[in-house]
């Protein structure tokens, strides 16, 4: 199970890292953080240094409720950072978490390697084309609505059964483009309600009739700190432990703000493995 970052052949087998560098002012855990140069460089360097084999770099807050931000804002925020980053750091593997395909074609067009769209192509409907175009990986997501709207839709029947419906139906439509390298990504914490996210996790592997790499993104959120009754500040321990059982069930890559602490993880279930 393999994908092609920038003519590299990236084996998924083993899970891999996607340390994530948020640029928005309003991102649940970490927005505003890195306000100069230095500081995202610093953060960066010890992401990749501590294990990561991406770097996924957003500029719009998909949290709930996040403000809507223009295509220009957004092009602004990014565009900036990638550069910079790959200036400093010339092999980093770029992933531009964005939903905008104009903005997805302009981050690859100066060195970024995939694109994580929160939306599988549902809010821009130039994005499969566009990324049918550009040959990267493409990460698709599992969410109804957008980030405004998403909490109000967590109604479901069978969450596993339409989820799985929803993803065949996409990697249908991106292959009939001519797309290659999809990863699937579940949405924790999109559209879904802190019962739900626990009831994927439990079922993740199902997810792998797809035959697809499945990516996981835990951590910090609130499906962790509301159970444990803490802050995002403080749920460090808790994305670890169910970063644990997402390796165990088959994630072959997690999206964390903690490399180190992930990387202990794989290594560990390794042995255990």
């Amino acid at each position: 199970m393999t994908i092609n970052c920038k003519g590299n052949l990236i084996d998924l087998r083993k899970p891999k890292i996607m340390g994530i560098l948020n640029v928005t002012p309003d991102s649940f855990f970490d927005g505003g953080n890195y306000k100069d140069e230095n500081a995202m460089l610093t953060q960066v360097e010890k992401m990749l240094l501590e294990g990561a084999t991406f770097i996924d770099v957003g500029a719009y807050s998909s949290r709930p409720g996040a403000d809507e931000v223009s295509e220009e804002e957004e092009l602004k925020r990014i565009l900036p950072i990638v550069t910079l980053l790959l200036h400093k750091f010339p092999d980093i593997l770029l992933s531009i978490d964005t939903f905008r395909s104009s903005v997805a074609a302009k981050c690859i067009a100066v060195g970024a390697a995939l694109i994580n769209d929160i939306s599988a192509g549902k809010l821009d409907e130039n994005m499969f084309s566009t990324i049918a175009t550009l040959k990267v990986p493409y990460i698709m997501m599992h969410m109804k609505g957008n980030p405004q709207t998403m909490q109000s839709q967590t109604s479901y029947e069978n969450l596993i059964i339409e989820m799985r419906y929803y993803f065949s139906e996409r990697i249908a439509a991106a292959r009939a483009l001519g797309m290659h390298d999809i990863i699937i990504d579940p949405g924790f914490g999109f559209s879904k309600t802190k019962a739900q996210n626990f009831e994927i996790l439990k079922n993740i592997d199902l997810l792998q009739s797809h035959k697809l790499p499945i990516l996981v993104g835990l951590s910090r959120k609130s499906m962790i700190y509301k159970t444990l009754g803490t802050t995002p500040e403080n749920a460090l321990n808790g994305t670890t432990a169910l970063h644990m059982f997402a390796l165990n069930k088959g994630a072959n890559i997690i999206r964390a703000h903690d490399v180190k602490e992930i990387a202990e993880c794989i290594q560990l279930a390794e042995n255990l493995m």
